[in-house]
């Protein structure tokens, strides 16, 4: 009986509005991320511009759940650029389409992805910002010097590196708090 009056209640939030979502803009403070056109008119220019025209055409989208400036999937044939990202870091939305659009030829940061980021003016790392990090799941510490090692994944054999000097020591195992 409550259920159904809180869905009733709910419904009537609703009732006679109208609710437009325009997904392509995305805003930040007093700005907004550009919207797709905006991305692909950029992708063609950047094309003939840095490429001549010899990289295929993409599917191009904005990721609110991405945490790295950008990505391209080569099965896809996509590139996702980072809406937390670029809210912190608007002036990079470029610069980031750049370097994915090098990823296309190629996948790695290897010399010759650095020859053209450099010839064309994009950046190879992006800015690291506290707010773009997940918490670690898992927090070790050395039973000996007490030094906290967190991570993401979970060990299996570690030891401490500064009281096992670079090699596994059992004396100096790490051991999990959280």
């Amino acid at each position: 009986m409550r259920d159904q009056a809180a869905k009733a209640a709910n419904y009537d939030l609703f009732a006679n509005h109208t609710i437009s979502v325009t997904p392509e803009v995305l805003p930040i403070e007093d700005q907004a991320l550009p919207d797709l056109n905006e991305l692909y008119r950029m992708f063609d220019i950047y094309n003939r511009q840095y490429f001549d025209g010899q990289l295929p055409n993409v599917i191009i989208l904005w990721s609110k759940r991405m945490l790295a400036a950008g990505a391209y999937y080569i099965q896809k044939k996509e590139i996702r650029l980072s809406v937390k990202y670029h809210q912190i870091f608007p002036d990079e939305v470029y610069d980031t389409l750049k370097h994915e659009m090098i990823h296309i030829l190629h996948p790695r940061h290897d010399a010759p992805f650095k020859e053209i980021a450099l010839r064309i003016g994009a950046s190879v790392r992006a800015n690291a910002h506290p707010s773009l990090r997940r918490p670690p799941k898992y927090l070790y510490y050395c039973p000996d010097c007490r030094t906290e090692y967190p991570r993401s994944k979970r060990f299996r054999m570690a030891s401490c590196g500064r009281c096992s000097k670079g090699r596994y020591d059992e004396r100096y195992k790490l051991k999990l708090e959280r």
